[in-house]
């Protein structure tokens, strides 16, 4: 896509689909904000968002009046994007090994995210170890130690209770593990429930945290 192909994109059906990324990228926004894991990260959105961003951030907006609209924008998006990457990052902060040693939730990461998440978890047990671990037993000092059925793995609380509505009708009840709770969710219900009920639901794009 070059520039011109963006600025012939500002009417019509351009803005429909420029609306729409916009609404994706506020939603997975508050979506991440809300939940207690980490999201799938959506590379298909954000590369869209950067080829835009590379064609126009070098060009003077005086030499076209619509290239002010495509930045005007841009900035919007600009500021999600910002914050949407330090939600993430402050989870992938807190919960960097159990990230790296789950497959699940490794394939959530980004290439730039997995990157630093093993920085971030290499520099942290270099730390420990030069601190106190080098002074524990052999059989003490390691990280991921499950002895006892008790892991050392921090895992975000699957259980943490979020706000969800549902987009759509959904035809299976809602099942909350450990209690005898079930319930429907019909379109536009709103629930305040466990992350762990309605994951999946948030996930395949039946519902939505808020």
């Amino acid at each position: 896509m070059d520039i011109d192909e963006i600025l012939a994109e500002v009417s019509g059906e351009g803005l429909a689909r420029e609306t729409r990324d916009l609404q994706e990228l506020t939603r997975a926004w508050v979506t991440e904000r809300s939940a207690p894991e980490l999201l799938p990260w959506p590379s298909e959105l954000m590369e869209r968002i950067e080829v835009v961003e590379e064609q126009v951030g070098n060009i003077d907006p005086k030499t076209n009046f619509r290239l002010i609209i495509i930045q005007t924008e841009l900035e919007r998006f600009k500021f999600l994007v910002r914050s949407y990457l330090r939600t993430r990052i402050a989870k992938i902060d807190k919960h960097a090994q159990y990230l790296l040693t789950n497959p699940v939730m490794s394939a959530r990461l980004s290439s730039s995210e997995l990157q630093y998440a093993s920085s971030h978890q290499a520099l942290l047990e270099g730390h420990y170890r030069a601190s106190f671990l080098s002074q524990f037993p052999t059989s003490l000092q390691r990280l991921d130690d499950t002895a006892g059925g008790i892991s050392m793995i921090q895992q975000p609380d699957v259980d943490k209770a979020v706000f969800v509505r549902a987009l759509r009708d959904v035809e299976e009840p809602i099942i909350v593990e450990g209690t005898d709770i079930d319930f429907e969710m019909r379109r536009g219900d709103v629930y305040v429930v466990r992350w762990s009920a309605v994951r999946d639901l948030v996930l395949n794009g039946d519902a939505e945290l808020i």
